[in-house]
């Protein structure tokens, strides 16, 4: 028996629950640890995580669950569990490269995957608009904030003067924003593809409620199994070994040109999946860690020294 941690700021979270449910199932036991809450210690030959004033000791793996607003905090919890040389089912590097939107698109098209045409700008003012929208050269357009999560800071506009309108808007806020193509054939719908171990264990499409082209279930989207193809099996794996992620969601678009990658996820939830296919995904991360905690007792081979 292992204690595994599961790093996250609500027990009564569907995901959270259900992977303490697969860890207790398969005879562990689970901690569920608020990250927000814990205090880290560095000491040399000595790297500890207090919580509740307690050290976090004897743990077998870590799963982090780290929402996008602590993304800073939550991945230095991880980076520090990495230290104490606890396993960590997402690597605290990989987090934070999925979650730079900026960086996880330059570095899908690096990899050659295909993403929608897409164009960022820092701060930009009124007088910018007009070239933003001409480098993306069709309407209509998505507008993103590139801190936006879940659906929220994302805009379609139809128009160039509302394109226009709703940059002018965002210029006031300061902020950086992501311009995008928007994929029309894809009709509201997007694919989700939960890999974990470099596997797809379940996907499903989700289509955004009437009058809202935002497919996110908690939006009142709803989800319904789907078979892929393979050219997505391959993108949405692709997706995820280019972020260094053991466990993601990567959220593809089907479109004329192929699939189209739009973001892969470092804390999928679980409740869409798992509802949609009937898959126990929960199950499928904790049967990871065991593997992992299998290999790491096996004597390793010495290396051949070349001198």
């Amino acid at each position: 028996m292992k204690k595994i941690v599961v790093l996250s700021t609500n027990k009564d979270l569907y995901s959270t629950k259900r992977l303490v449910e697969a860890i207790e199932q398969r005879g562990h036991e689970a901690q569920v640890v608020n990250h927000t809450k814990c205090s880290l210690l560095m000491e040399k030959g000595n790297p500890m995580v207090y919580y509740d004033g307690e050290p976090i000791e004897n743990v077998g793996a870590v799963i982090p669950r780290i929402g996008a607003s602590v993304t800073m905090y939550g991945t230095a919890v991880v980076r520090q569990f990495e230290l104490m040389k606890v396993f960590c089912a997402i690597e605290s590097q990989a987090i934070v490269r999925s979650r730079d939107k900026l960086r996880s698109l330059q570095i899908m098209a690096r990899e050659h995957l295909g993403v929608p045409k897409t164009v960022f700008a820092r701060h930009p003012k009124n007088e910018d608009a007009d070239i933003l929208l001409k480098q993306i050269g069709s309407m209509p357009v998505i507008i993103k904030l590139l801190e936006g999560t879940q659906g929220l800071g994302v805009v379609l506009t139809e128009t160039r003067k509302a394109a226009k309108s709703v940059i002018e808007a965002f210029s006031g806020l300061k902020t950086s924003i992501l311009i995008q193509e928007f994929i029309k054939e894809a009709g509201g719908s997007d694919i989700r593809v939960f890999i974990v171990d470099g596997k797809i264990v379940g996907s499903m499409k989700r289509t955004g409620a009437d009058g809202d082209f935002r497919s996110n279930i908690h939006r009142g989207g709803t989800a319904e199994i789907i078979k892929l193809t393979t050219k997505e099996k391959k993108a949405a794996l692709k997706a995820a070994e280019s972020m260094g992620l053991s466990i993601a969601g990567v959220d593809l678009l089907q479109s004329s040109r192929g699939p189209l990658i739009l973001e892969v996820n470092s804390s999928p939830g679980l409740q869409g999946i798992e509802k949609a296919t009937g898959v126990d995904i929960a199950g499928k991360i904790v049967e990871y860690i065991e593997s992992h905690m299998i290999a790491e007792k096996k004597p390793k081979k010495k290396k051949k020294i070349v001198v």
